[in-house]
């Protein structure tokens, strides 16, 4: 004889506590945002080297002094290690005439 019975889970009941709480969803509406960049804040613009070019020829062109190099080197010490060695396709920053 087979047991043909099967389990009976009727009286079976479950219940799930949480201590979690649930968190009131973010309000983004009066966040903003602006970008401005560094040419801006410093009140320069931004200058692509040309093949040929030297800080005292870009100094000349942009700023109409040659012996303005000195002034586009520091503006860009973080791209700039030696005023001679500049490559065409860099981007440098050239600072407001001076005077």
């Amino acid at each position: 004889m087979s047991n043909d019975k099967k389990a009976d889970f009727s009286d079976v009941t479950s219940t799930v506590d949480s201590t979690a709480t649930v968190a009131p969803k973010a309000d983004f509406s009066d966040v903003t945002a602006r970008v401005d960049s560094t040419a801006q804040i410093a009140g320069g613009q931004q200058y692509t080297v040309q093949k040929g070019d030297s800080l005292s020829r870009i100094a000349k062109h942009l700023l109409g002094d040659a012996n303005a190099w000195r002034q586009i080197f520091e503006a860009n010490r973080d791209v700039l290690s030696d005023p001679d060695k500049i490559f065409p396709g860099q981007t440098l920053t050239i600072p407001p005439r001076q005077g």
